[in-house]
């Protein structure tokens, strides 16, 4: 494809994508009582750190692939094969210890366990469709779920169940998959599918976890700690907050995931950075605007929007807001270091992310889930001026006339 159309079916793509993840969100909050979103965003969040570790291990070593070729077209297939297999394997044994766990929380991670192989498996396929530069199938498939999710939600009753929302939100990603296997299996037909590269040490996926697991999951983690350990509804207070918020998360994965093979074809490393600069820019007043408008919502509205979570999830929207616009400049100066030198990147996730959960539990001792709220957004403040800081020196030193995310550079190791 060309890069334009390339560029704007991608962003039509995370649009979807954000979109189904903040109606599901939206949704489960207007059937739920507070306790049972509470238990819903839990599982949520569950399935979002999974989500990024396979996305991690998969998806970004495959966008690394240059050229569409008999080789690219192989390792989609079995980026794809495995991410199937090894979900049903991991799905099976959560959803198997958590049958004979009691509790509403069990029933739901055990419903999240038997739809874990759709959701992850339609995910992988984006990252396919990229990688053969055919973001209009990804396009295509992120539209029918979209389709399917909101009208399998919109006949639940009232008051529905943790469990039932996860298998209703999983099972309605089928078609979706179904779809997105059928184009994938058209478009690498013939390939063969080879899960050997994927398990051998020197994979980049492991690495990639690595830098997921420090700079992602920690803070989720750290959410979840604080429910069990301290007030259950602090994490359906923080996640109604961040729900309205969805469409950058999904925007800041998607930078790091797919800006590498955007951003590539642009002429010189100078230009990438200052289009990454430029992208940090507008995603930070996207958020600043976004939270000003949330902070102005009638209360009537928000609680259409989110139901009995609103008022919690309100107080919470300044410091959400910051955090987000923190959140738009270092993940923008993560990828900028990622184009000069990806070595750079981990010693940052592995500091600032153990930074943010420092600040995220203070803030809870001494101000509770507000407390709490604030302490996110001081810790990506503090990553977003290192990330910067460290892009700086490296383009002072010349840096910036190294290759643009090679595998080699990233095998060479932190």
């Amino acid at each position: 494809m060309k890069a334009r159309t390339a560029i704007v079916c991608s962003v039509a793509d995370q649009g979807v994508a954000a979109l189904t993840n903040i109606l599901v969100l939206v949704a489960a909050a207007r059937l739920s009582t507070v306790a049972d979103f509470a238990r819903f965003s839990g599982v949520y969040l569950v399935f979002t750190v999974l989500l990024g570790v396979f996305g991690a291990y998969t998806g970004q070593p495959l966008v690394l692939h240059r050229g569409v070729n008999d080789g690219t077209r192989g390792a989609c297939r079995s980026a794809a094969a495995f991410t199937l297999l090894v979900s049903a394997v991991l799905g099976g044994l959560l959803a198997a210890v958590c049958a004979v766990v009691p509790g509403d929380t069990a029933r739901a991670l055990m419903m999240l366990g038997l739809v874990l192989p759709v959701v992850l498996g339609q995910d992988t396929a984006r990252y396919a469709f990229a990688t053969l530069q055919a973001q209009h199938l990804a396009l295509a498939a992120d539209a029918l779920r979209l389709v399917c999710v909101l009208g399998a939600l919109a006949v639940q009753p009232h008051a529905t169940s943790a469990a039932r929302l996860v298998t209703v939100w999983g099972l309605s990603a089928l078609p979706a998959l179904l779809l997105a296997v059928t184009l994938l299996h058209h478009r690498t037909a013939g390939t063969p599918v080879r899960l050997g590269p994927l398990l051998r040490r020197g994979h980049l996926g492991r690495r990639f976890v690595v830098e997921f697991g420090v700079g992602n999951a920690t803070s989720q983690l750290s959410v979840l700690a604080l429910g069990v350990a301290g007030n259950p509804l602090v994490v359906g207070a923080l996640r109604g907050a961040t729900t309205l918020f969805g469409p950058l998360n999904v925007l800041f994965t998607s930078a790091t995931g797919f800006g590498p093979p955007l951003l590539g074809r642009l002429a010189t490393d100078r230009l990438r950075v200052r289009a990454t600069a430029a992208l940090a820019a507008v995603l930070a007043l996207t958020a600043a605007g976004w939270a000003t408008v949330l902070a102005l919502l009638p209360g009537p509205a928000g609680r259409h929007l989110l139901g009995d979570t609103w008022p919690t999830a309100a107080a919470l929207l300044p410091a959400t807001g910051s955090q987000y616009a923190a959140m738009a400049v270092g993940t923008c100066g993560l990828l900028a270091l990622r184009l000069l030198d990806p070595r750079t990147t981990l010693s940052i996730q592995v500091v600032f992310s153990l930074t943010a959960v420092a600040f995220l539990t203070g803030g809870y001792v001494l101000g509770g889930v507000p407390g709490a709220a604030w302490g996110l957004c001081l810790g990506s403040v503090c990553k977003a001026i290192a990330t910067w800081t460290r892009v700086v020196r490296l383009t002072r030193h010349g840096a910036a006339g190294a290759s643009p995310v090679s595998a080699t550079a990233v095998r060479s190791g932190p």
